[in-house]
């Protein structure tokens, strides 16, 4: 009876195991070349309109991965990821249902502004004082100046050595209105000019909104500009 049984079990068994070595042999693997490729081209088109030319480098993959075949992989940024520097891409299947995450750098080789000359705190930056330099935006500090005119007539906020990189939160605006200053209020016109005296109500920087106060008691709002002048021109 034992013999009776043995036969067609052992034949079960080598029609599973054989079905199995054959859907192992029939389905098709994920090409890692796709995902590279995918994954590259998702930055280029994140990165577009970048100050500089930018430059994809994906990290290696891991080619034991045995994914099924996708027919269209989609990349996409996880939450804490940005197109800048060091970064990470997520690669999803639809389906066959499945994600993972690649590594990549992008690069951006662009030109930023620099001090040609050490900077003290509280000098007012002129076009002398700056130099354009070439280099990875992507490995320098947040809010760095890449256009001279963003920084000249602006007051440095801490000492800058020759050389280093200028930021937006290092520099304020030239100091244009004293509180208590006596001010010139400003209103242009097609073809006219009116201006009286004020008296400033606070301290405002180039370019900020302030307030003063005329002769005959009226509080205006204006912008300050440099030399006690406040501008009612709409």
């Amino acid at each position: 009876m034992n013999t009776y049984f043995k036969t067609p079990l052992v034949a079960l068994l080598f029609f599973i195991q054989g079905a199995a070595f054959a859907q192992a042999i029939e389905t098709p693997r994920q090409d890692i070349a796709v995902i590279k490729k995918t994954v590259e081209q998702f930055l280029q088109v994140q990165a577009n309109g970048l100050p500089g030319d930018v430059t994809v480098h994906v990290g290696a993959i891991d080619s034991r991965l045995k994914m099924p075949a996708c027919p269209n992989p989609q990349a996409f940024l996880p939450p804490s990821s940005k197109a800048w520097g060091k970064t990470n891409v997520g690669v999803r299947c639809p389906e066959p249902a499945w994600t993972i995450y690649v590594q990549a750098t992008v690069q951006v080789i662009g030109e930023y502004v620099a001090a040609s000359v050490p900077l003290a705190q509280g000098q007012t930056i002129v076009e002398s004082d700056l130099a354009k330099v070439k280099g990875d935006l992507t490995t320098l500090p947040p809010g760095i100046i890449v256009d001279p005119s963003q920084a000249i007539g602006r007051t440095v906020t801490t000492n800058v050595r020759l050389g280093a990189p200028l930021r937006q939160d290092a520099l304020r605006n030239q100091q244009a209105i004293q509180q208590g200053q006596s001010v010139r209020v400003v209103y242009n016109g097609t073809g006219f000019s009116i201006s009286s005296e004020a008296r400033a109500l606070n301290n405002a920087t180039e370019g900020q909104m302030t307030q003063v106060r005329t002769q005959a008691g009226q509080v205006l709002t204006g912008i300050a500009r440099v030399g006690g002048i406040v501008d009612m021109t709409n």
